[in-house]
């Protein structure tokens, strides 16, 4: 599959993903297509990494601990303009993928993406839309990680998560007991 792109001059990868168990099995996955992967864990490390020598390719997890994968987005655009950033998110949402893609980004996918995705992204050249994922989530597993995301945001209050995506608390409060969908 990733045969049917070319790299580049310049095989430099910057990884950024707080997952660690994730960051290393994608790095290993893309450092065996061809990249030369460099590896953060978070904003600070990302920014440091992007200083010391701008990669040619990126990508930047859209949650860090310490941040927002945007910030990283940003720090690439300003020190190399023809970066290929390529945004993974577990939250997939229309209006992070505009500020994502207005922000720099070539890309924006969604987790869980392999590395066959990411490759496909980064290296993509044309402007036609990618094919459709052979598994996408269904649509109760993207209700139930938009309402996941609410209720973190609201630091795990179920009353203005309730609030917020306008149902009734005891229902809200089901729905967080049961397990995710797939």
């Amino acid at each position: 599959m990733a045969e049917d792109y070319a790299i580049g001059p310049d095989p430099s990868l910057l990884l950024v993903d707080d997952d660690e168990i994730f960051l290393n099995r994608l790095a290993r996955a893309m450092e065996k297509r061809g990249f030369n992967v460099i590896r953060a864990a978070s904003v600070a490390e990302a920014r440091a990494a992007v200083a010391e020598r701008a990669p040619a390719y990126a990508v930047v997890d859209l949650r860090l601990e310490d941040g927002y994968g945007l910030d990283v987005v940003d720090a690439l655009r300003e020190a190399r303009e023809d970066a290929r950033i390529v945004v993974l998110t577990g939250y997939g949402a229309i209006a992070t993928a505009v500020a994502a893609v207005k922000m720099g980004a070539t890309d924006y996918l969604s987790k869980p993406a392999d590395a066959d995705d990411v490759t496909r992204a980064l290296l993509s050249r044309n402007e036609t839309l990618p094919p459709p994922p052979e598994t996408p989530m269904s649509a109760d597993r993207v209700r139930w990680e938009h309402i996941q995301r609410v209720y973190e945001q609201c630091d795990r209050n179920v009353s203005e998560t309730a609030r917020r995506l306008h149902m009734h608390r005891r229902t809200l409060q089901r729905i967080l007991a049961k397990r995710s969908p797939r």
